[in-house]
């Protein structure tokens, strides 16, 4: 039985989304961002030469008809493109719109976000934080940058245990909490007796953000958690999972989809991400689907807003997946698409409204399509039905 292979490159976008003047950053649309396009322009200017040199080089992306997918986001005509580009319907460019419309179902609601004012959240939010906390406030409650907001907080929070509390352009409330002074544990209840309230409001997830260290050295660790609105209808891991066959979860995609129609998850930073997603390569039962998402793209280099980064993982990731290729059974299908974009050389921190690629090997290239229709060619390759 053929076995399929979804992997999200989180927040490589290519550009091109046709109501990217909507979306902002600050007061700035989005209007022409264009994640990788404009790392390979930074590349080839020799603008993002630190730990690596000159132009992008993504040999094995491009031999599944990257450059195509660019040019079918820019607009431009392709003669029988080696790939597609997608389009997303829902109103968001955050993780959740974009994951759930990938595994088929465009999300049916407007998401609340949060002001960007000084508080940022309701004295409802900050009471729930408090009495699950045990805590007298919180710190933060600001739209923040993670690693700043904790290297300004970080301090007080150890001598307080105070939660950091705080939010940004995305459908989201995080909290930050160091994992030996405040508990991984207690943080991860804390984050999920909040939950469900938040839900309630339609913010999309709730996140815990551990760290450890001391003052001036602070740092995130890999434990982090999403507790995620649940989706209200049936998905591409339940049409799976329905049709009696096992579905494997990559990084963070459980939490995204509060673990609906995966039989097991496994984590940790990108590089053991990639050791899981080969082993799965290997060992993954027939008839499979294994649905990874790969997040330091967003997460170390967007966000930061470091080009070169971005284009040393780009580069590492395409060297990966080429072993990764390589151990591909007869019949397996692989697909490479990412859920929004995060353009390292756009204003602000936040994500970018873009189109993004859908990179396939042993399937028929799908040219521009919709974000849920990349559920669908994973489910007729599987041989499975909608829901």
């Amino acid at each position: 039985m053929p076995r399929a292979f979804l992997v999200v490159m989180d927040s490589v976008g290519i550009g091109g989304a046709p109501d990217a003047h909507a979306y902002f950053n600050g007061d700035v649309p989005d209007t022409g961002a264009n994640t990788l396009g404009h790392i390979m322009d930074a590349c080839a200017a020799g603008h993002a030469d630190e730990g690596r040199r000159g132009a992008l080089r993504v040999p094995n992306l491009m031999d599944l008809g990257l450059s195509d997918a660019m040019a079918l986001a820019a607009g431009e005509t392709v003669a029988a493109p080696r790939a597609g580009a997608a389009t997303e319907t829902s109103q968001g460019k955050d993780t959740p719109s974009g994951h759930w419309e990938l595994a088929g179902l465009p999300v049916p609601w407007d998401w609340h976000y949060f002001p960007k004012a000084d508080p940022a959240f309701p004295d409802t939010v900050v009471q729930a934080v408090c009495e699950a906390a045990g805590v007298a406030g919180i710190l933060g409650n600001c739209h923040a940058s993670g690693t700043e907001i904790i290297a300004r907080h970080g301090d007080a929070h150890v001598q307080s245990g105070q939660p950091i509390c705080y939010t940004s352009a995305d459908s989201v409330f995080q909290i930050a909490a160091h994992e030996e002074a405040f508990g991984l544990e207690r943080l991860l209840d804390l984050c999920a007796a909040v939950a469900p309230m938040l839900h309630e409001m339609r913010v999309g997830r709730v996140i815990a953000r551990p760290f450890v260290g001391t003052e001036g050295a602070f740092e995130r660790t890999t434990n982090r958690r999403d507790f995620a609105i649940m989706p209200p209808a049936p998905i591409l891991t339940n049409w799976v999972q329905d049709a009696g066959r096992a579905v494997y979860g990559v990084g963070k995609v459980g939490d995204i989809f509060s673990m609906q129609g995966f039989d097991e998850v496994r984590k940790g930073d990108d590089r053991a991400l990639m050791g899981h997603l080969a082993d799965l390569v290997e060992e993954a039962a027939e008839g499979s689907l294994t649905f990874a998402n790969f997040v330091e793209f967003d997460s170390l280099y967007g966000h930061r807003r470091d080009v070169a980064g971005y284009a040393r993982h780009l580069e590492w990731f395409d060297a990966e997946i080429g072993r990764l290729r390589a151990g591909l059974r007869p019949g397996d299908l692989l697909v490479l698409t990412a859920d929004h974009g995060n353009d390292p050389t756009w204003v602000g921190t936040d994500h970018t409204r873009e189109r993004v690629p859908v990179l396939v090997e042993g399937a028929a290239a799908p040219g521009l399509i919709g974000f849920a229709d990349v559920a669908h060619v994973v489910a007729r390759h599987l041989g499975v039905s909608p829901k």
